[in-house]
């Protein structure tokens, strides 16, 4: 590890977009994610390594006794948080803080150029990472991937379970590792936030929680200079406001449940607690969000017209979401009985699988709503039925996983043994169908830690010209306050 580094004159100057790129470029390349215990022990190494440059803080515990920990890198002025582990099955972010940090200790002209203390939280969810570790060590293969895959219910994932009151929604059943969030984000009051995420399958899109002059141009440099494609297919969820091709406004959970109950829906059944970006405002905090993907297609990034009425693309997949939500019940119904233990996979279940049918239910009901001439591309076909081949697998894997708690350990009963014998069936079909799309592209680790890497920089470089440009001058200064020269 080296103490420290001189840029060159070929270098570019710390603090531009050319330096926020030139780093991203030497992210060194990787095929793997590291383990919780593997990630923390890095940062550890890391700060008892440079005591001078690093400082760890202790910000909370998990459910299942974890310590939690931030290290701040830099004295600067200003407040910067990263936090990895928002989503547990979004790893690319451990190898975005590991790439960050060193780049962070070992130059100091970066440093002066940000202005900035640096608080990395490498894991905010160690539990439910480690339900993920299995697939970690082989992330291209999406059929293995899927078959150890975990992502919390709803009310168990730090991102959705921070405080919210809304109308009727009342939020306040906040975990403790999202109060160790909250705690680090009131104590720092952080001028950036960056939640570290990533998608599965399509191209780089981002979520900003307010435009920024040249932040645009800059998300959209950054994977074209890293050969990756901007996402052109659906988004999320139908009622984001895109800035720009592939940038979209952070959501607020008071946004969705208001459209929710345009379309005449109980916004209960999608909406529970608050965001970061819903906390981050107080503080009038700037949050990014680069959503990466782990595989692309040819036609996820195909903006040519599909010959295909989106209106009916829509209600294929709302179709296709209320059937396979009918059937994770039924065969969530018939093994509950058998189901004693509540284990995260179990409590996973039972929030996804109704989960299903009620996301099927609100695309359906915007079909009112949708010219029935457009025409849909051929990027809104594919991500729309790739949609559903996602929570095939993710949700009826996750399914699995509940029985085989009971399967493995030897106390299933025959019934369910039958159960898991007909999803398993079920869902090895699904895998099938997910394996013979041709195409199938996974794509570099090392560039999309890039993406994260140089669009934190990137977005910290910006919000600082920002300030400085709104700063008044001496001279405007003095004439403000009543001082003359």
């Amino acid at each position: 590890m080296t103490d420290t580094v001189t840029p060159s004159p070929e270098q570019p100057v710390p603090g531009t977009l050319a330096d926020a790129i030139a780093r991203a470029q030497r992210v060194p390349e990787t095929h793997d994610f590291p383990t919780v215990d593997a990630l923390l022990a890095d940062f550890a190494e890391l700060a008892a390594t440079h005591p001078h440059l690093v400082r760890e803080q202790r910000i909370g515990t998990s459910r299942l006794g974890e310590p939690i920990h931030s290290y701040a890198i830099g004295s600067g002025a200003r407040d910067v948080v990263l936090v990895g582990g928002v989503h547990p099955n979004e790893p690319i972010g451990f190898r975005t803080l590991q790439h960050l940090a060193r780049e962070l200790v070992a130059d100091d002209d970066l440093r002066a150029a940000h202005d900035a203390t640096w608080h990395l939280v490498p894991c905010i969810d160690p539990d439910g990472t480690r339900l993920n570790e299995g697939w970690f060590a082989a992330p291209s293969d999406r059929v293995a991937y899927s078959r150890r895959f975990y992502r919390p219910a709803p009310d168990e994932q730090v991102e959705w379970s921070f405080p919210f009151a809304h109308k009727d929604a009342w939020f306040d059943r906040v975990m403790p590792e999202t109060q160790a969030l909250m705690r680090l984000i009131d104590q720092t009051t952080p001028e950036l936030m960056v939640g570290l995420h990533n998608a599965e399958l399509g191209g780089v899109y981002y979520y900003v929680t307010r435009d920024l002059d040249g932040i645009v141009d800059a998300l959209h440099a950054i994977p074209a200079a890293l050969d990756l494609p901007l996402d052109a297919g659906e988004p999320e969820s139908p009622d984001l406001e895109p800035l720009a091709q592939a940038v979209y406004r952070s959501p607020l959970s008071s946004e969705h449940y208001d459209y929710l109950e345009s379309l005449g829906l109980d916004p209960s059944t999608e909406v529970g607690g608050g965001g970061s970006a819903d906390y981050i405002a107080r503080h009038g905090t700037f949050g990014l969000v680069a959503e990466l993907p782990y595989w692309s297609h040819a036609d996820s990034t195909d903006t040519s017209g599909s010959g295909r009425r989106y209106r009916d693309v829509i209600a294929e997949k709302a179709a296709a979401l209320t059937e396979l939500g009918a059937v994770l019940q039924a065969a969530l119904d018939a093994a509950e009985p058998d189901l004693p233990v509540a284990t995260p996979f179990l409590r996973a279940s039972r929030a996804f699988v109704p989960a299903m049918g009620h996301i099927g239910t609100s695309e359906a009901a915007r079909l009112d709503r949708i010219d029935p001439e457009r025409e849909a591309t051929v990027a809104e076909v594919f991500s729309n039925a790739d949609m559903v081949r996602m929570f095939q697998l993710r949700f009826g894997g996750i399914l699995l996983r509940a029985i085989d708690a009971e399967v493995q350990a030897g106390t299933a009963p025959v019934g369910l043994r039958r159960v898991r014998e007909r999803l398993g069936a079920q869902y090895d079909a699904w895998c099938a169908a997910a394996d013979a799309v041709e195409g199938l592209t996974p794509l570099p680790i090392a560039n999309l830690v890039g993406v994260q890497v140089a669009s934190t920089l990137a977005a910290s470089s910006l919000l600082l010209d920002a300030s400085r440009a709104q700063a008044p001058s001496d001279d405007v200064a003095a004439l403000a306050s009543g001082v003359t020269a």
